[in-house]
């Protein structure tokens, strides 16, 4: 059975190759149940660890499961909170095919679907990208965007304007034109593209910021007491999701539909629907266009088959 470590998963997922297979994943279609989750008692008082499975699979193809371990505790020992591997198998046999690193396969898959979905839902002269957020999906995407869409110049906030300025810094070594988004209204209503991967529990862009034109990517909270949007950026606007369980666990859905300020019938498509040209995705320059996504294993599935399958990196 392969193992792939951080580095060599990572170097076998290049945007265009797994945006593309994404895409191809979308369109094929697989088997989706929902996630199992298990509470894990803590030792000596600690609080409960939380595992989560999350499986996929392709008849006569590949399955994926997902592991996901949560350990509150681990702060006191000086460990990352989080931990997650990721098991390939052959379909038809059930045969182990390889082992790979989770944490990359998750960052690096939500930051190509986000991009992928702005390949449908922003404007093709999209060049002002703001990324709200720099931690490890955020600081994937000015890389995962410009694959789609010819980003010129990027602005960065978050909550915490040290790790901002670390990672503008990063993306200018890296040949990025990036700058410190110092009033988030301000570098709002300038950006053509406003990308928010954060584990905000409070609204952090309004809709009244939003100019004509713009695309806003919701990538980061994925429960519904976590919110990157206010509700007015649901009025007005084209609103799609990665998949209908957005509708059910976002609370940047839920709480515009508890409030009237959208009703889930309004919700334009799905990023699968997108993929299948079942609908347009943005259709003039003025609409103002939002997507949200809470993930899917068919994506986790979709990048450890492309990072099995290129061998060619190692």
């Amino acid at each position: 059975m392969l193992t792939l470590d951080s580095n060599h998963t990572a170097s076998r997922l290049p945007f265009d190759k797994l945006i593309a297979a994404i895409n191809s994943m979308f369109v094929s279609g697989c088997s989706v149940p929902l996630r199992h989750s298990h509470s894990i008692e803590g030792e000596h008082g600690e609080p409960s660890g939380t595992l989560l499975l999350m499986p996929a699979w392709q008849t006569g193809g590949r399955i994926g499961i997902k592991t996901v371990s949560i350990f509150p505790a681990n702060s006191r020992r000086s460990l990352p909170g989080l931990h997650s591997t990721f098991i390939l198998l052959d379909a038809t046999t059930g045969a182990p095919l390889a082992m790979l690193d989770g944490d990359v396969i998750t960052s690096r898959r939500t930051a190509a679907a986000s991009a992928l979905a702005a390949s449908f839902l922003s404007r093709n002269d999209s060049s002002n990208l703001l990324l709200v957020g720099a931690g490890r999906v955020g600081s994937l995407i000015p890389d995962a965007y410009t694959a789609v869409r010819p980003i010129r110049s990027i602005s960065v906030w978050d909550v915490d304007a040290r790790n901002a300025e670390l990672l503008v810094d990063k993306l200018n070594a890296r040949g990025f034109s990036a700058k410190l988004a110092d009033d988030l209204e301000s570098a709002a209503g300038n950006a053509d593209i406003i990308s928010c991967a954060t584990l905000s529990t409070q609204p952090l862009i309004r809709g009244a910021w939003l100019r004509p034109g713009t695309h806003l990517d919701l990538i980061g909270g994925f429960t519904p007491t976590m919110r990157e949007s206010d509700d007015d950026c649901y009025v007005g606007t084209s609103v799609f999701v990665d998949t209908d369980e957005a509708l059910m666990k976002a609370g940047d859905l839920l709480s515009p539909m508890q409030s009237g300020a959208f009703d889930r019938a309004l919700t334009r498509a799905t990023l699968a629907q997108l993929c299948r040209t079942e609908h347009p995705g943005r259709q003039n320059p003025q609409e103002i266009t939002v997507f949200k996504a809470v993930g899917t294993a068919l994506e986790d599935l979709a990048a450890a088959s492309l990072a099995y399958d290129d061998t060619a990196t190692v």
